[in-house]
């Protein structure tokens, strides 16, 4: 179930710190699980290389994109896989309705995909007529609650325990009081028979190697594996962003992507997809259609600064230690894309217009950038978009008025000065919330108490 209403983060993120204060206990939980994970898990390698080689490797790719993608799909076709190109979301999906016209689809089943998400994918189907069923565990869980991840890696970490519990008893029988390895392994029987059943097998793709022709994929359950080889067509649905030069980089990519994401030295699957199963091969696809999709991205790498965002490997390490995120989750970022990676790419995808004010949503502490495993310099791309949004007059009256006025005082010291003694004898408390700009700041922190004296006469008797 997809979504795209940024312009409600404001709205959607208080109502979820006011309504669901167990989301910020679940998701604050989880991320900084995830976070130590990952601490430990770049204390085992000289992580500062294997950044910058990341980094490198992807901008490489990124500089020479139409070269690469050229030859990943000689490769593929020479793989015997179909290739599509598909410009927008649109393009994506008639390539999906073409192929479940032609192998009379019936069901499917879904590996763990964020692009899939991004497009609407399931929708799609389920208009087709085709039963669609996620088989990720996290993605399982919000399929029967209706939802939209919340988190690229977990998207149902904004669920606690009892949630699940609720969720399972109710869909599949469990007990009121069952333990975690109970509900997984209901869910496991329910989707074995999906499985079985399918006639179709859909996933992204993590990466896409142009040498050989290789879509990689990690996940930890087993289900993309059995998603993409136990029915007769699979459909890779991989943004064009995904791809490297050459299947060697992969060995690098995809421990870096694991230790960033959860803290392992590499996921517990990882597979390698080039075309369908050969006449000497016992399993696989019959068909394999490789998408690749655009969607936004080169309108996104086509910007002088904003460009770096394409480098992301979606291992949610920038949501996992953003204190904004922690405080709201997912959903009130209205799109599918959250948190810090989220705000920078979606001005890039949707148009800064549609996506503010999520470059808003950060207090700029420069955490993401410390842990991003390709260095994407995401506070630098905040104030990209912020600078572009004034540029463009797409700042709020109140805002603008503001910034004015403080500095016309600014620039002269003498109504600067007497604008800060009435300001030392003003009731913050009430008189803050109907200020602007700081209005909303104070509406969830306590106002501060300012100082009889101003900086410049306590600098003039000296500073102690």
């Amino acid at each position: 179930m997809s979504r795209v209403n940024p312009g409600a983060y404001r709205a959607a993120s208080a109502r979820t710190i006011q309504n669901e204060p167990g989301v910020r206990d679940s998701v604050g939980s989880a991320t900084r699980t995830f976070d130590a994970n990952r601490v430990r898990a770049f204390g085992q390698i000289d992580s500062e290389r294997w950044r910058d080689w990341a980094r490198d490797v992807k901008t490489h790719a990124l500089t020479n994109l139409d070269r690469y993608l050229e030859e990943a799909e000689m490769r593929l076709l020479a793989n015997g896989a179909h290739v599509h190109w598909a410009e927008s979301a649109d393009d994506a999906l008639r390539v999906l309705a073409d192929v479940v016209a032609r192998h009379d689809i019936r069901s499917a089943v879904k590996g763990k995909s964020m692009l899939t998400e991004e497009l609407g994918v399931n929708d799609h189907l389920e208009q087709l007529g085709v039963r669609v069923r996620e088989t990720d565990l996290g993605e399982y869980i919000i399929q029967l609650l209706g939802e939209p991840p919340s988190h690229i890696v977990g998207p149902a970490i904004h669920k606690s325990l009892d949630d699940c519990r609720r969720l399972f008893h109710a869909h599949l029988g469990t007990a009121p009081d069952a333990t975690p390895e109970t509900l997984a392994a209901a869910a496991r029987d329910a989707l074995r028979q999906d499985f079985l059943a399918a006639d179709l097998g859909i996933s992204g793709g993590n990466f896409l190697a142009a040498d050989t022709g290789t879509v990689a994929l990690i996940e930890n359950e087993g289900n993309i594996r059995l998603s993409t080889s136990l029915p007769r067509v699979h459909v890779a649905f991989v943004g064009i962003e995904k791809i490297v030069p050459r299947l060697e980089d992969l060995s690098g990519l995809l421990q870096l992507t694991a230790r960033a994401a959860t803290g392992q030295p590499i996921g517990n699957f990882v597979s390698l997809i080039q075309g369908p199963k050969t006449n000497e091969e016992v399993d696989g696809p019959e068909e394999v259609h490789v998408v690749l999709v655009d969607n936004g991205r080169t309108e996104l790498l086509a910007d002088d600064v904003a460009w770096e965002a394409l480098r992301c490997v979606r291992c949610g390490a920038c949501l996992n230690i953003c204190p904004v995120y922690r405080q709201t989750g997912g959903h009130a970022y209205g799109w599918t894309y959250s948190g810090p990676i989220g705000a920078i790419i979606a001005p890039g995808m949707l148009g800064l217009a549609k996506a503010l004010p999520l470059p808003h949503a950060s207090s700029l502490c420069g955490a993401c950038v410390d842990v991003c495993p390709v260095r994407i310099p995401i506070p630098d791309l905040l104030l990209h978009w912020r600078e572009q949004a004034v540029e463009e007059g797409l700042t709020t009256t109140a805002e603008t008025i503001g910034l004015k006025a403080f500095t016309a005082l600014a620039e002269r010291p003498d109504a600067f000065s007497a604008a800060g003694a009435l300001l030392r004898w003003t009731p913050w408390s009430a008189a803050g919330r109907s200020l602007p700009i700081l209005g909303g700041w104070l509406q969830e922190r306590s106002a501060p108490h300012p100082s009889q004296k101003s900086f410049r006469r306590l600098w003039e008797e000296g500073i102690e």
